[in-house]
């Protein structure tokens, strides 16, 4: 029976990857990206497969970008058996989106929250829903409370694992709100080194040093496999972190009850009168 998933960041790295084996083993995979010309090569290549994609253009840096999106994908798919995040985008230098939100903040958290949240009508309907979120899970960054957006002494690197924090925690609130029927499964994946898209705004030394790691990296076909068993056979718990195969505890001060209920809090501030 063909299965619908969401794949956010679907047109480069490991969601094309993802994307590709869904389609080509007869699922329907739907790809969120910002560029249509990307989405054409998985379009046509979808079109000779057992199974079919389509494109949706956002620019998930926009709340009412992601917004809307949620919007048109409950309307064209009122099931969804799947969803699996993984738009991101490095900034060498902080960037403020016409939202008022830091660039990365936006994307890589606030995108994953509305997401998660704004589809839980169509994963309730599924035959037991899987999320996976990959943002890196069990990276001991501090949370600076004050600071979420890295207004002071902005650092492109720690902004972008702080914002793997908060995806930590935004998985522990789903769990707790919306686990406890069985019927929902949500996952934090760190696909560790991989050769992907590397999409981002890099500085000199860094645009170096990013170069050095594509050609150390593994490919991101090699972070299918254990994507594609989470989905198929998802742990039995509501919450669960991954680092490919290997799973991590939720159970350690990173996965604080407490500091997720917090950080639920500030969101629904933000994110006001559509609160999550």
């Amino acid at each position: 029976m063909t299965k619908t998933y969401v794949i956010t960041g679907g047109t480069d790295g490991i969601g094309a990857a993802v994307a590709r084996a869904l389609f080509r083993r007869g699922d329907h995979a739907v790809v969120i990206g910002t560029n249509p010309k990307k989405a054409e090569p998985l379009l046509r290549e979808a079109a000779d497969s057992p199974g079919s994609a389509a494109f949706v253009p956002a620019d998930l840096s926009l709340v009412a970008d992601t917004r809307r999106t949620v919007g048109e994908l409950l309307e064209a798919y009122p099931k969804i058996d799947g969803l699996v995040m993984c738009a991101r985008f490095f900034r060498t230098y902080r960037a403020v989106t016409s939202d008022g939100f830091e660039d990365n903040f936006a994307l890589f958290y606030l995108s994953r929250a509305l997401f998660s949240y704004g589809l839980l009508g169509a994963f309730e309907k599924a035959d037991g829903a899987v999320v996976v979120n990959v943002a890196g899970p069990g990276h001991d960054t501090p949370i600076d409370w004050d600071d979420l957006q890295s207004a002071r002494n902005y650092d492109g690197v720690r902004a972008m694992f702080m914002t793997g924090r908060l995806n930590d925690l935004l998985g522990v609130t789903f769990a707790e709100r919306h686990g406890k029927s069985g019927r929902i499964k949500y996952v934090l994946f760190h696909p560790g080194t991989t050769s992907t898209g590397f999409v981002g705004e890099f500085d000199p030394p860094t645009a170096a040093y990013i170069e050095q790691q594509k050609a150390l990296a593994k490919p991101a076909t090699a972070v299918v496999p254990p994507i594609l068993q989470l989905l198929d056979d998802p742990p039995k718990e509501p919450l669960s972190a991954f680092n490919m195969y290997d799973e991590l505890s939720v159970r350690s001060r990173l996965f604080s009850p407490a500091s997720a209920a917090r950080l639920a809090d500030i969101t629904a501030e933000l994110l006001e009168p559509d609160a999550t």
